[in-house]
């Protein structure tokens, strides 16, 4: 493609995003954003929370790696 037609078609993109206005809804919006209905919505939102027997976080298996150092190194 010749860098005429490439350049046309690239402005004739820029001018359809530019005038693209979605439909929006705002009130689902707001209840994704804000946290609430979240529990209605989601049927894993029970586990969610949830943390094997076990299990160790993240941040106590690094504490664990840094306790296993030698120190100086």
């Amino acid at each position: 493609m010749g860098r005429g037609r490439q350049k046309a078609k690239h402005t004739k993109i820029a001018r359809e995003l530019k005038s693209y206005s979605p439909d929006v809804n705002y009130a689902a919006l707001e209840r994704e954003l804000s946290g609430h209905g979240h529990d209605q919505d989601d049927p894993y939102a029970a586990w969610a929370d949830y943390e094997p027997e076990g299990y160790a976080a993240e941040d106590e298996e690094e504490d664990e790696y840094e306790a296993r150092q030698p120190k100086g190194a």
